[in-house]
């Protein structure tokens, strides 16, 4: 029931949402007046009343029409947390696009449209980049500088903060672009045309219709028409997050409500289910201890069959090297004793011949 209700609010606050924007509103705003008859668009003849002093009447029923229809596609973008890029570029555009840009949080371009703004993000968002180190306090780029390389800095800074004052914290290409003065921004709208980007635009008599997806015919020179017709666009976008916001606080309480209602029943469902998990949880650790044992047994055993091959392995070297020492010592003690003899019998045949040799030599 709760939810049925919720939903009635909101279908009743998007179809007032709808009719916010009439026709005496649009009439009063100088909507109709579109330029002279010699400079109109052949394809714009479906939205042109009639002819009037040389300039061109546009049937605001036409406007009102698509005006509606563009605002239910803005507002099925939004409940998508789409992404939607406003672009007005001309002096009456300015202000209106920035200032309804901010009330609705979305990103904006009133400056110069700069070539390649989507279809070459990449190098946008490295712009991006040098500019919010530009603007970061404390920064290493300003350090060791002159006061004309610092000044250089500066005007760098500025003019990068002109072009992507509205885009600086767009990450990824908008779901939607709302464009006034398709034939002054015929450069967004190719590009968003290549990429297959929905555009919602102003159009007025000397333009394409076709060219764009949710065309709403009306002056795109008029202050006040820019202003009513962008203002309901971002009313739009405001009032689906109002009743997101409204939505998520309403289910919350009845999540709280429903939690006083069943609470000791709910309570006890989740402790039998706690108990069973913790049950299968221990029994899981009990078995893991297990095999855990198990393994610290055979490796302590592996250990101690280990040490004493070591042991072992040291004792049969220490004996070996006692026997290597013993036959070492028995080896050199017989070529001593053969090494004295050699030794005396060369003392005695020498002391023989100097006594033959002396007796000679007396004879």
């Amino acid at each position: 029931m709760v939810s049925q209700a919720h939903g009635n609010a909101t279908n009743t606050q998007r179809d007032n949402m709808a009719e916010q924007v009439n026709f005496k509103d649009l009439l009063g705003t100088g909507a109709h007046f579109g330029h002279v008859t010699s400079k109109w668009h052949p394809n714009y003849e479906p939205y042109i009343l009639m002819e009037r002093n040389g300039v061109h009447i546009i049937n605001l029923d036409e406007t009102v029409k698509h005006l509606n229809t563009a605002i239910d596609f803005v507002k099925k973008v939004v409940e998508k947390n789409g992404e939607i890029l406003f672009v007005g570029t001309k002096k009456q555009a300015k202000d209106i696009v920035q200032q309804e840009a901010d009330r609705c949080g979305m990103f904006y371009i009133v400056e110069r449209w700069l070539g390649g703004t989507l279809t070459n993000f990449s190098t946008i968002k490295k712009s991006i980049k040098r500019l919010k180190e530009l603007e970061k306090e404390g920064s290493s780029i300003y350090d060791n500088l002159t006061k004309k390389e610092i000044q250089k800095l500066n005007r760098e800074r500025l003019k990068l903060s002109d072009q992507h004052r509205g885009i600086k914290d767009m990450r990824r290409l908008p779901d939607l672009i709302v464009i006034v003065d398709v034939e002054r921004e015929i450069t967004a709208l190719e590009e968003a045309i290549r990429l297959e980007i929905p555009v919602v635009a102003v159009v007025d008599s000397n333009c394409d219709p076709r060219v764009v997806d949710y065309p709403i015919p009306a002056n795109d020179d008029s202050i006040r028409t820019i202003q009513i017709i962008v203002s309901a666009i971002v009313d739009a976008i405001t009032d689906v997050r109002e009743t997101d916001i409204a939505s998520d606080n309403e289910m919350a309480e009845a999540g709280k409500q429903i939690e006083k209602d069943e609470g000791p029943a709910v309570s006890e469902k989740q402790e039998e289910k706690i108990k069973s998990v913790e049950e299968a949880n221990v029994e899981q650790k009990s078995e893991q201890v297990a095999k855990i044992d198990k393994k610290i047994d055979v490796t302590d055993k592996e250990l101690i069959e280990d040490s004493k091959k070591s042991e072992k392995s040291t004792a049969e070297k220490k004996t070996t090297k006692k026997t290597i020492a013993k036959t070492k010592q028995t080896d050199t003690q017989p070529v001593k004793k053969v090494a004295t003899k050699a030794k005396k019998i060369v003392k005695t045949t020498t002391t023989k011949k100097l006594l033959k040799n002396q007796r000679k030599n007396d004879n």
